[in-house]
């Protein structure tokens, strides 16, 4: 992992409640959220947008079952 941003207070809060409904650590409950965010975005806009095309077989946007 190449960087990881610190969440603010309210961003780590939240997440702790949704990781408590869940029933699951904060990591694994980060990691699921990430994994539906490209459901609800325009994929086709993020990828326009996108600076790294050397992560596209991993990433969400591509739509590719193996990303993610």
């Amino acid at each position: 992992m190449s960087y990881t941003p610190e969440l603010s207070e309210s961003a780590s809060a939240t997440l702790r409640r949704i990781a408590w409904s869940l029933g699951k650590p904060m990591t694994m409950t980060m990691n699921a959220i990430f994994m539906r965010i490209p459901n609800l975005m325009d994929r086709k806009k993020v990828c326009e947008c996108c600076r790294d095309p050397s992560a596209c077989n991993i990433c969400g946007f591509n739509g590719s079952e193996k990303a993610a």
